[in-house]
């Protein structure tokens, strides 16, 4: 990720707080909510890495990073075909395993720049992948933060509550999470991966 410190370091605390939280939320639930947590803790915690400024920590390999979203990616992709309970869910991480890879690849494309050195023109095909990326975590951080908006009056819009924590299903010990805060980490994820893309 390319940009100034102050903005990578917010984003090292967005997303690892939100990275931490969900990978506490994987010690109970049913096995598809610990798998949705799993996979968010994945992702918090992956961009909070990447966004870690160069000039506090030399930077991982690229290559690092496109295995791990690849893998991501891959395992995101099994789930939307085969899991059907919660399959925009998925297909939502999937995009953001898909966009993380996607920059991964940029930094490897570019070595000679440095991780966060001043970015370099994209090519035209790639600037459209970054644009229609954009354009998509844009809406997401938005249509979530109406839905986290309070609304008076039975046209209230309904919080998401995939992946929330109803009981002492499964392990039988793991925290439970109100759909509001479910809804707000996804939020802040979105946002984190508009603002990576956007200094990518």
């Amino acid at each position: 990720m390319h940009g100034p410190d102050p903005v990578g370091w917010m984003l090292v605390v967005l997303c690892g707080a939100v990275g931490v939280y969900c990978l506490r939320q994987t010690r109970g639930g049913t096995p598809g909510q610990r798998r949705e947590a799993a996979g968010e803790a994945v992702m918090g915690l992956g961009m909070a890495v990447m966004a870690l400024p160069a000039s506090a920590v030399d930077p991982l390999p690229p290559v690092v990073f496109a295995a791990l979203f690849g893998a991501a990616a891959v395992y995101g992709l099994a789930l939307v075909l085969f899991d059907g309970e919660h399959r925009l869910h998925h297909l939502h991480h999937t995009v953001g395993s898909l966009a993380m890879l996607h920059m991964a690849l940029a930094m490897a494309a570019a070595p000679a720049h440095g991780h966060h050195a001043a970015p370099s023109v994209q090519p035209a095909p790639t600037a459209a992948l970054t644009g229609a990326l954009l354009v998509y975590f844009a809406l997401y951080a938005l249509l979530a933060g109406a839905r986290l908006a309070p609304a008076p009056g039975p046209l209230s819009l309904p919080v998401a509550t995939s992946g929330v924590r109803t009981g002492r299903g499964g392990r039988g010990d793991g925290p439970r999470r109100a759909p509001e805060v479910a809804a707000a980490c996804r939020l802040a994820m979105g946002i984190g991966m508009f603002a990576m893309l956007l200094t990518s």
